[in-house]
């Protein structure tokens, strides 16, 4: 594949949607609600008039916390019924991503994709697929149990995908697979810990903050990421936390931090993945009903998955 700015045309695909209700490893109770408010403000909808095929697998149910989970050091609250999620979590992903489904998966707090993406990067490395992740966030989620400063699990999963240490067995005996810190990308960070600064220096992995998307502009840092992804050959699974987006448009989510994407940065962004031909795995996550205006956050958040999956203003290719 060549790094090449002409679109890649993607046709009807066929879409795996995955509810995944948990609020454990949140600090703000009412991410439960998530997957229920998306498929009300229309997503699976919009999906089908797009031309996929959706099949909505409805809401997980956990019916066993992982008891056998071991916290090496530090604070992780709610670890084992977090755990039993990955578990669940990973299998569901690996399965649609051998049937050849792309896997959406709703939120839900961010430690779901902890799970998710580990489903993905078992399919990858058994099809010999390099995986590289977007992570569209306020936060850069790569605390451990060490650096913590709260436990709330939501904000270690990039950490826990990438291999660091601070908790054993969280898969127990599962396969699962992991994810290299190079080719993890955070986009749109705006507040990172001490202790997640020195680690993600160290790890290298690579962080498009606010202010590069100020001083840049986000089509030249997503042209960075695309490029990267096409001359590997790679697959991209793309992790959409609601506070990726300015609270102003979107207040629905516990963790807000001023200063977000605004509306046409974030459908640029997922207009240009949606060309590249790239994304095959989802998340949408952090959306709390609870906290929204009228199902505002809801609603854009359809509105984001829509042009991500192709919905335009006009063919440009007509021009």
């Amino acid at each position: 594949m060549s790094g090449s700015n002409e679109p890649h045309e993607s046709g009807p695909r066929i879409l795996s949607v995955i509810g995944a209700p948990i609020e454990d490893g949140a600090g703000v109770p009412g991410t439960i609600m998530g997957p229920a408010a998306l498929r009300t403000a229309g997503l699976l909808r919009a999906l089908r008039d797009l031309g996929h095929q959706v099949d909505d697998h409805g809401d997980l149910a956990l019916s066993n916390k992982a008891a056998d989970t071991a916290l090496i050091a530090g604070s992780a609250r709610n670890l084992a019924s977090v755990s039993g999620w990955a578990r669940l979590l990973c299998r569901e992903t690996y399965a649609a991503m051998n049937n050849d489904r792309v896997p959406i998966v709703l939120g839900g707090d961010h430690s779901l994709s902890i799970g998710s993406v580990s489903g993905v990067a078992r399919y990858c490395a058994e099809n010999n697929r390099e995986l590289f992740v977007l992570w569209l966030d306020a936060h850069a989620d790569f605390n451990t149990p060490a650096t913590s400063p709260s436990g709330n699990m939501h904000g270690m999963s990039a950490a826990l995908l990438c291999g660091e240490a601070g908790l054993g067995g969280i898969f127990a005996n599962e396969p699962h697979g992991l994810v290299d810190p190079k080719n993890l990308s955070l986009f749109g960070v705006r507040s990172i810990d001490k202790g997640e600064r020195e680690l993600l220096h160290a790890r290298g992995v690579s962080v498009f903050d606010m202010r590069m998307l100020d001083e840049f502009g986000a089509s030249v840092l997503m042209r960075r990421i695309i490029d990267q992804v096409q001359v590997r050959n790679g697959l991209l699974h793309v992790s959409l936390d609601v506070d990726f987006l300015d609270p102003q448009l979107a207040p629905g989510v516990g963790t807000t931090v001023p200063g977000g994407a605004t509306f046409r940065e974030a459908h640029l962004v997922m207009e240009m993945l949606h060309d590249s031909g790239l994304v095959g795995s989802l998340d949408v996550v952090e959306l709390n009903p609870f906290l929204d205006e009228r199902g505002k956050s809801a609603l854009l958040l359809v509105d984001l998955v829509a042009s991500l999956f192709g919905r335009q203003i006009l063919d440009r290719r007509s021009r």
